[in-house]
């Protein structure tokens, strides 16, 4: 009885510094996230590269410290049941789930007789709905185009439908793969040989030349796009612009390249023009690549006060 009596005691003062300690990680994570925030802010419309490492590393704080706190509550409810208190603690209500994903039901059936009598005159009066958010792996198929021949019993000729249009000729990728490639290479700064070996997991065998083809073939069938793109940036007659530092991988290094932007956003001043931003990559911050880029225009730019805007 008495050693039963000290487990308790003991159980309940490893909780209660479990409750502490958990306490103590929340106000962090609450700090974290007020610092984080404020970074965000003063780095809004700012070009500065202190910043940006300030804000990645908060994040980086923020997310270790989510998921030790995560790990050591579910470690503790695991290791330590304790009886459910009469007053459960309010927690913070979370976010609901996305509307717009289709919801599956999974019915668990209920009890044929009642457990308190034994009864079977059982009705339905209700129940209860816990939703999980699940992702389903992702699934690869071959699309068959069957393209029917038809002779005509008069004359003899053949007739068949035309090929369907390809974004690459002579290509094996549909469209949905080539967007996931290139949205993986320059959203996600996938390397294509990353994405080869992920791939390669899901029993798919994609090697880096195919896919590096894949790109380049891409990269020519969007160009009459990114001319468009172009055409109405570049016919605004207000421009923003500025440059951000991408690290591209080199042989036996990483190397820093430079990412162009200008935009165009006539609302403020009362314009119906859509607005848009345009991209150019260079490997290195020379003052002759917006030079370059801006080639032919006039109007009123509006940068940072970078030494290389000076020429334009």
């Amino acid at each position: 009885m008495a050693a039963a009596h000290a487990l308790i005691l003991a159980l309940q003062g490893e909780l209660a510094t479990a409750r502490q300690q958990a306490g103590e990680r929340a106000i962090e994570i609450e700090r974290l996230r007020l610092a984080l925030a404020k970074a965000r802010r003063e780095l809004y419309g700012q070009s500065s590269e202190r910043g940006r490492l300030l804000v990645e590393q908060l994040e980086l704080q923020l997310e270790e410290l989510e998921e030790t706190s995560a790990e050591n509550e579910v470690a503790g409810e695991l290791s330590m049941p304790v009886p459910t208190p009469a007053v459960t603690p309010r927690k913070p209500a979370r976010r609901p789930l996305p509307e717009a994903l289709p919801r599956e039901r999974v019915v668990h059936p209920g009890p044929c007789v009642c457990d308190r009598c034994g009864g079977n005159a059982l009705r339905k009066i209700g129940e209860d709905v816990l939703e999980s958010l699940e992702c389903e792996p992702r699934r690869w198929k071959v699309v068959q185009h069957v393209r029917e021949k038809f002779a005509c019993r008069s004359c003899e000729a053949v007739s068949q439908a035309p090929a369907p249009s390809h974004p690459i000729r002579r290509g094996r990728a549909g469209p949905n793969l080539l967007a996931m490639v290139l949205a993986g290479k320059y959203a996600q700064h996938l390397p294509l040989h990353r994405q080869s070996a992920a791939y390669a997991r899901e029993g798919i065998d994609l090697d880096v030349s195919t896919l590096a083809d894949w790109v380049g073939a891409a990269a020519a069938t969007l160009a009459p796009l990114v001319a468009a793109i172009r055409s109405h940036v570049l016919s605004a007659a207000r421009l923003h612009g500025d440059d951000t530092p991408v690290p591209v991988l080199a042989k036996g290094k990483t190397a820093t390249g430079r990412l162009w932007v200008y935009v165009r956003d006539d609302r403020p001043c009362g314009g119906s023009d859509p607005p848009a931003a345009l991209y150019h990559y260079a490997r290195t911050r020379a003052g002759e690549h917006p030079q370059r880029h801006l080639a032919g225009w006039t109007g009123i730019f509006q940068a940072d006060a970078y030494s290389g805007y000076a020429g334009l």
